[in-house]
């Protein structure tokens, strides 16, 4: 656990940080979405279906935050603070080891984003383009402008935040070592 001794640079967990809050909101959504697809009276089903996909996502936020603290020499409970640091163009942290654990998590981050972009991008449009292609081969012109216009908006805003997160992390890189 986090010590209750939390400074500027060692933010409290918000709400939407914790893993209670992740898992209460994959449910919610879960539920929310099951109930409207099939209707109100399906809610044991919705609720059945939603429980397992909210844990396994509570799952993974934890497995990362885990493996990121582990690379970086910090606590899994300080990594949701650390990347809303970088997202917000926030200050480095003043503390010595704060800014060494910041600057590698910032390594690590940009490594990795730098590293599956090469096949994630043509593969999800591949996905996206090709089941709209699909979509019109088999004469559903409408399933298929959807699926293509979907395909647009998707990669454009990954692009885009993919962009905007790279040069957060450059920024911060150079704030640690300026």
């Amino acid at each position: 656990m986090a010590s209750e001794e939390r400074s500027e640079d060692r933010p409290r967990l918000r709400w939407q940080d914790s893993l209670w809050g992740i898992g209460g909101t994959a449910l919610a959504v879960g539920v929310g979405v099951q109930l409207v697809l099939h209707g109100v009276t399906a809610w044991p089903s919705a609720l059945v279906g939603a429980v397992p996909a909210a844990a396994w996502i509570v799952w993974l936020v934890r497995r990362r935050r885990v493996r990121d603290a582990g690379r970086v020499g910090t606590e899994p409970e300080d990594v949701p603070a650390m990347e809303r640091r970088i997202l917000k163009g926030g200050p480095a942290p003043r503390d010595p080891e704060r800014r060494r654990a910041m600057a590698a998590f910032v390594d690590s981050r940009q490594e990795r984003l730098r590293r599956h972009r090469w096949w994630a991008f043509p593969l999800l449009a591949l996905i996206f383009f090709g089941t709209s292609a699909l979509w019109y081969v088999s004469g559903s012109v409408g399933a298929g402008t959807m699926m293509l216009g979907l395909g647009v908006v998707f990669l454009g805003w990954l692009a885009w935040y993919n962009v905007r997160f790279d040069r957060r992390l450059s920024q911060m890189r150079g704030r640690l070592q300026g």
